[in-house]
């Protein structure tokens, strides 16, 4: 009698391990053929957690594909910050507002909400080299990312380089496409460089096609009275103006060059070291 039972058993043990087998090779193969590879290779562990969990079916289905769509806006989100071509890692979190006294957190953290984008309101960001007007404009882009848009960044002088690349080689058509395309084009450095007067015209059709339908941050170390002279042309630089601030926030920066503070703290840090003092050598 028992070892009909445990032939029984045995007999209507192997069937269900297998068709269980068979199940979730068909599963996993249903996943990989839709492409939900992160779900994949989640599934075996996914599938003791709901042992281990007593998980309910739903509640198995929304972990396993909670993690595919985690891993496909992951994945989206690194595409989004390969095409904006951000120079640094910085982010907004790590700006260090005592050396920016001007800067308001609280408009920084409203802009950090992307709000601005979707009224298709323009940022400029204006004051002296090292004050911290790039790092807020990569932040902003990253916030901008990491909230889905279309983002893409560049400086005053590699645009206009890439506008006259392309009026010489027959292509402004789809150049002005490509910069009235992102949701947030980031323009820095406007003055820095003297630009070209073909530049002048350039840059303010990219201003007039984004006008009223997407955004730009724009860092200048010049202020609006002296864009005239940067674009060699005050009529262009009025127009420009015009487009860009009608609807606009404005930030201007004041303080010392980070760049100094950090060369003359090492300066003191190097003087410590070798002299056990912090003044200077005389």
């Amino acid at each position: 009698m028992t070892a009909t039972k445990i032939t029984t058993a045995t007999d209507e043990t192997t069937p269900t391990t297998a068709s269980q087998a068979s199940l979730y090779q068909q599963l996993r193969g249903h996943l990989a053929t839709l492409k939900l590879h992160a779900a994949a290779e989640a599934l075996p562990g996914v599938l003791e957690q709901a042992t281990a969990e007593d998980l309910t079916p739903t509640a198995t289905l929304e972990r396993l594909f909670g993690i595919e769509v985690s891993a496909t806006e992951a994945r989206r989100l690194a595409g989004r910050l390969r095409f904006a071509s951000l120079p640094t890692p910085a982010t907004l979190e790590d700006f260090d507002y005592d050396t920016a006294p001007a800067v308001d957190p609280k408009l920084i953290n409203e802009l950090a909400t992307c709000r601005y984008i979707e009224s298709a309101t323009n940022v400029l960001l204006i004051g002296q080299p090292g004050v911290g007007k790039t790092h807020l404009a990569v932040g902003l882009a990253r916030k901008a990312a990491e909230a889905g848009y279309r983002t893409y960044f560049t400086t005053a002088a590699d645009l206009a380089a890439r506008c006259h690349r392309a009026a010489i080689e027959g292509r402004w058509a789809t150049t002005m496409r490509f910069f009235n395309g992102p949701s947030l084009l980031v323009i820095d450095e406007l003055g820095y460089l003297p630009l070209p007067a073909e530049a002048a015209s350039a840059l303010f059709q990219v201003v007039s096609q984004r006008y009223l339908k997407t955004s730009i941050v724009l860092t200048s170390n010049r202020g609006v009275a002296s864009w005239g002279e940067i674009l060699g042309d005050t009529t262009v630089a009025a127009a420009l103006l015009d487009r860009l601030l009608h609807r606009s926030v404005v930030l201007t920066l004041e303080g010392d060059s980070y760049r100094l503070r950090d060369h003359q703290a090492r300066t003191d840090t190097l003087r410590q070291a070798t002299t056990g003092t912090r003044q200077p050598l005389r």
